[in-house]
């Protein structure tokens, strides 16, 4: 990996890395701010409150990468109970998908679903669908098109979801659909839900019935090359390859369609250039400070205690897992991860993030075409009224 520097715009002169990475306007911020221009910044004044605090009306906010962890990992905290994920979710996905189980019942779910999310077989079937786009946007980078590269990752990661939920090949025009129809459900979120509206439920239900009824019929026909005949031959019933085509339509497409452009803007942004080998690290580094997952939520089952806060059954527990991590400072190649901060953005402990390798396969995809071209990032704009921040569109052009 090598790391290249240049002075901002309006110096004529270099000047140290560490001096003008500190005035460079901080773009992760505009989005953030753009996407929850008052919740965003109340999150980051209760990381000055200490690791954790109760909060009126919201819950114990947890600020701290440890406290975060003991939380995740502890089984009195809960993603069933009142506050919890399940109030979110269960109304519309039903009470048996990963997103809302605890206990043996989630154990024996994920192991039948592990095989699915293997770094081979995860790697190969990114490799598949995501093989003409790919060469697409490697001959419009070299022949020195603009490209915007948030419009390029929704036609891909729909691609994927399309093939993961049994529709096979699909055109741009299905991809892209499918995409707006699932950012239409996550958009419905905010920092501050506790639970759906009656109308948010039944408009979510609908898309998530259609997507049902693709994964169920490619369930039934049982064949072994689709995602869908994979859970039927690992012992899924139709309810849950169900289930799970839905978790996966809501958590796994949004997340690998809006880090990319982050990463790749982070890198121009910090005048970083990354090669194969330290892509990886990159990577995790750039998913710190994004935070694909900016707040989790549990539920508590049992009296325990969240740092030096006392808490009891039906307390809400908001990890600010943004707080968390971007305790440890600005983007920092150089930053090694501590044991308490690494990949907690996908969660820690049972929950960890079972797609985790599917998004890693995408986001490495991608990134090793566009990266190969230096990309200078030529024009952006920040998307406002949406749950993960992220770029309305961000293009990028091939440096000369």
């Amino acid at each position: 990996m090598t790391t290249g520097t240049r002075p901002p715009r309006h110096s004529p002169q270099p000047t140290p890395r560490r001096a003008w990475i500190t005035a460079w306007p901080d773009h992760e911020a505009r989005l953030y701010l753009a996407a929850h221009p008052i919740a965003y910044p109340l999150l980051r004044l209760l990381a000055r409150l200490g690791p954790a605090v109760r909060v009126p009306g919201l819950g114990v906010v947890v600020n701290d990468a440890a406290v975060a962890r003991e939380v995740l990992t502890d089984a009195r905290f809960r993603k069933d109970g009142p506050g919890s994920p399940g109030d979110l979710w269960t109304p519309v996905l039903g009470p048996s998908v990963l997103l809302n189980m605890e206990g043996e019942a989630h154990l024996a779910l994920r192991r039948r679903l592990s095989p699915l999310f293997t770094p081979g077989y995860t790697g190969a079937l990114v490799a598949d669908v995501l093989r003409e786009p790919l060469a697409g946007l490697d001959r419009r980078l070299g022949a020195g098109e603009t490209v915007d590269l948030v419009d390029t990752m929704r036609l891909m990661a729909g691609a994927v979801i399309c093939r993961v939920i049994g529709l096979g090949e699909v055109g741009e025009a299905a991809a892209r659909e499918l995409f707006e129809e699932g950012e239409r459900v996550v958009a419905m979120v905010s920092l501050r839900s506790r639970r759906l509206s009656d109308r948010q439920i039944a408009a979510a239900r609908r898309v998530l019935d259609r997507i049902g009824e693709i994964a169920s019929a490619a369930y039934c026909r049982g064949e072994e090359s689709t995602v869908m005949g994979r859970m039927r031959a690992l012992g899924l019933s139709e309810a849950e390859a169900r289930g799970a085509a839905g978790a996966f339509f809501l958590t796994g497409t949004e997340t690998v369609a809006t880090f990319v452009p982050r990463f790749v803007a982070l890198l121009y942004d910090h005048g970083v250039t990354v090669d194969a080998d330290g892509l990886d690290a990159a990577v995790e580094e750039a998913m710190r400070v994004t935070t694909p997952t900016p707040v989790m939520l549990r539920s508590v089952s049992a009296p325990a205690r969240v740092g030096r806060v006392r808490v009891r059954p039906g307390d809400r527990i908001v990890i600010a897992t943004h707080n968390c991590c971007r305790a440890y400072g600005p983007f920092d190649l150089s930053l090694r991860h501590p044991p308490e901060v690494r990949r907690l953005w996908f969660g820690a402990g049972p929950h960890f993030c079972i797609g985790y390798p599917l998004a890693l396969a995408e986001i490495r995809a991608v990134a090793e075409v566009v990266l190969r071209h230096s990309p200078q990032v030529v024009g952006r704009r920040a998307a406002r009224g949406v749950l993960l921040p992220t770029y309305r569109y961000l293009w990028i052009k091939a440096a000369r």
